[in-house]
Parts: C-alpha cells; structure tokens; sequence
C-alpha cells in the first residue's frame, strides 16, 4: 500500500509553489552567467564546457532519487532536497576558478534533478488522485518561475549587483519558502506489497520508460533548439537587429510558458496521444516556417509554433512515466535522464550541424524530430485505467468509512 496524508487542493498549490521555485533558480543563474564569466576571465569555449555540467550532474544524480523518497517520504526527501538545491545554487557564484565553476554547477544540477524527480512524481500522484490532468499546469508554473526569477535578475544586473549578493540573498530566502511549502505536499511512502519494494540505490531506467524518453527527446531537442538558438537565427540568417533578435528568445518562452498554463484544458478534452500529435504537427510546422522564412517576422512566428506545439509534451511525458510502472519516481528519473541528455546534446548538435552547412538545415533536422512526434505519440497511451480507477474507488470508499488509504 502507499500513504497519502494530503488535502488534493493544497497539495497541488504547494506542487505549484516548488514547480514555481525550481524555475525561479534556474532562470536566476542564467542571468548572472555573464557576470561569472566576466569575473573569472572565461573565454565562451571555456564557460560552454562548463555549462555541460549541470546535466552531467543531473543525469548522474536523479537515479538516486527514487531511492531516497522510497526511504524518508516524499515530503521530507523533497524539503531536504530543495535546501540542498537553494545552497548549491549560491556556490557557481563564489568559485574562485573555472575547475571549481564546473564541480559546482555540477552539485547544481544533480541537486536539480532530484528535486525534478521527486516533484515530478508528486505531481503525477496528486494528478492520478484528483483524476485530471494537471501536469501541464505544474510545468506551466515552472515556467512562469524561470520568466520570474530572469526578470529579477535581469533587474539585479541591470543595477551592477554583484551575483555573489543577489544568489545569495535569492537562495537563502527560497531556502526558507521551498521547506515552508513543503508543509502541505502529499507524503507518499512506500509499504510492504511486492509492487512497493524498495527500488535499487542507483535506479537505471526500465524498459517502459524508454519509448516515452524517445517521444521527450524529440520534443527538448525542439525546445532547447528554439531556446538557444532562435536569436542567433534571426540575427545570422536573416539579419534582425539585437533587440528584435532577443525578443524573439522572449516571446518563445512566453508562449511555451502560456501554453503549458492553459494545457490541461486540451488534455483533459483530447487525451494526451491526441494532444502531442497536434502539438507535434503545429512544431513541425513551425519549423517549417523557420526554414523557409525569408524575414525576421514569419520566423518569429515559426519558433512560436514550435514552442507551442511542443510545451505539453514535457509534462505528458513526466505523467505516462510516472503511469508506466509500480515505482514512479525510477520511471520519472529514467525519462527524466533522457530529457536531459536531449537538452545537453540539442545545443550542440544544432551548432555542429550549423558549422558544417547551415542554420536552416539544422532546423531541418528540428522539424523532423518534432514531425516524429506525431509517429511517436501512441507511447503515452495511457495503460490499465480500470484497474486505478478501481484502486482510486476503493481509496474513496475505505476514506468515507474512516478508514487510511
């Protein structure tokens, strides 16, 4: 049997709030990148290799975490988690040397990717209990934490503070919100049945996890091309001035960020299978448009269809992981691994594609992924819902007599 101990309503708030404070670090970093560049003297090769290592960390990290919410609670392993994420979000500031950067962007990211794991699986929990789809929302609120957190740290830059002051300021405060908040998550633990053994200290990725990873890797692949690389297009390809350049960036953001909030909504009416085919058409779509385009406006309008068409794809593939197996949390940090390495690898790809012929055949290659969405979409299926439903009526029955879950 799992324990659950949480109201459903204030346990998604609660969710909202740490999806919310996870994207708010990770948009505050990235604004202070320069600064740490310019204070250690990093040329942009050196400071490219050291941005490699907050996946490496992460990808090495997140098995563990199915291990550690088996062992203390999902409560208490994500409030442990979210100090230890709000520390090592303060040291890349403090590194007095490139080696020490990367060891402490790589404590980052393994510190990120357990809290994503764990928060991950939370999220699918309290989405199987209310019997809706609330994932999308979650991740829009991760999203709209990361446009928050760059917006502040823009300010802080914009003044001339130093980083070491403003992520220090920034990660003692969300150290002492993140535990707050944690108050009101679901405590899931595991019990004695077969199907809640405790996973492996080092969780690889089942089997049922990797068709669903192919179908995220697809969509961060598009993602983290359109991220990274949309204000470089436009300013290279089709020569846009800066400003228009980076507004490109900033309104691909808001528009995956928009339409991951209003996301549920789709899923809930279509399914998720029909849901990612249409976003996978609209992407590819989009990059279409961005290949072909001839102006600075009808590209813009293409990376927005492909941040629109691949917004809810991310938090569907986080959902059917956390479906796919008797232990969630392993499925989630399988899945989880996959997306990541797809975020590492899509920046370079694209840059190495675009150095041996060019941006718009990299973008080719963007199209296609996100064109195999629509092939791929069938693994998020969702599979047994009778049985949950049954498990989930079963739950409500044993609650109204009084007695636990």
């Amino acid at each position: 049997m799992r324990r659950y101990d949480c109201p459903l309503s204030p346990a998604r708030r609660a969710l909202a709030a740490v999806f919310a404070l996870h994207g708010a670090l990770s948009g505050s970093l990235a604004t202070r990148l320069p600064w740490i560049q310019d204070h250690l003297g990093l040329g942009p090769g050196r400071l490219g290799l050291a941005l490699v290592f907050p996946a490496l960390g992460a990808s090495c990290a997140m098995p563990l975490a199915a291990r550690l919410g088996h062992r203390f609670g999902s409560r208490a392993a994500l409030r442990g988690l979210l100090v230890l994420l709000c520390a090592a979000f303060a040291l890349p500031a403090l590194s007095p040397g490139p080696v020490v950067l990367c060891a402490a962007l790589a404590g980052y990211g393994a510190a990120a990717g357990m809290v994503d794991v764990v928060m991950n699986a939370l999220g699918v929990e309290v989405e199987d209990r209310l019997g809706r789809s609330i994932m999308s929302g979650l991740h829009g609120m991760w999203s709209t934490g990361t446009l928050a957190g760059s917006a502040l740290g823009t300010l802080a830059a914009h003044h001339g503070t130093d980083a070491r002051v403003h992520l220090g300021l920034t990660a003692a405060g969300l150290a002492l919100l993140g535990p707050a908040v944690c108050r009101w998550v679901p405590d899931v633990r595991g019990g004695t049945d077969a199907a809640q053994d405790p996973p492996p200290r080092f969780a690889l990725p089942p089997r049922s996890a990797l068709a669903i990873g192919a179908v995220g890797f697809c969509a961060v692949f598009a993602e983290g091309a359109g991220l990274d690389w949309s204000a470089v297009y436009l300013r290279r390809e089709l020569g846009a001035d800066p400003g228009l350049a980076a507004a490109c960036t900033t309104a691909f953001t808001c528009t995956m960020a928009a339409a991951r909030l209003a996301g549920d909504t789709v899923v809930r009416r279509f399914g998720p299978v029909a849901a990612v085919r249409a976003g996978g058409a609209v992407a590819a779509a989009g990059g279409a448009l961005v290949v072909t385009a001839r102006g600075p406006v009808p590209a813009m309008a293409g990376f927005a269809l492909i941040g629109l068409g691949v917004a809810v794809v991310v938090p569907l593939v986080f959902a059917a992981a956390g479906r796919s197996g008797p232990q969630p949390a392993r499925a989630i940090a399988g899945v989880a691994t996959i997306v990541y390495t797809s975020g590492l690898v899509a920046p370079a790809a694209v840059g190495q594609l675009a150095a041996a012929t060019s941006l718009s055949v990299s973008f080719g290659l963007v199209t296609l992924l996100a064109a195999g969405l629509l092939l791929a979409a069938g693994a998020l299926r969702p599979a047994g819902d009778a049985p949950r439903a049954v498990e989930r009526a079963r739950r409500t029955r044993s609650t109204a007599r009084g007695g636990g879950p």
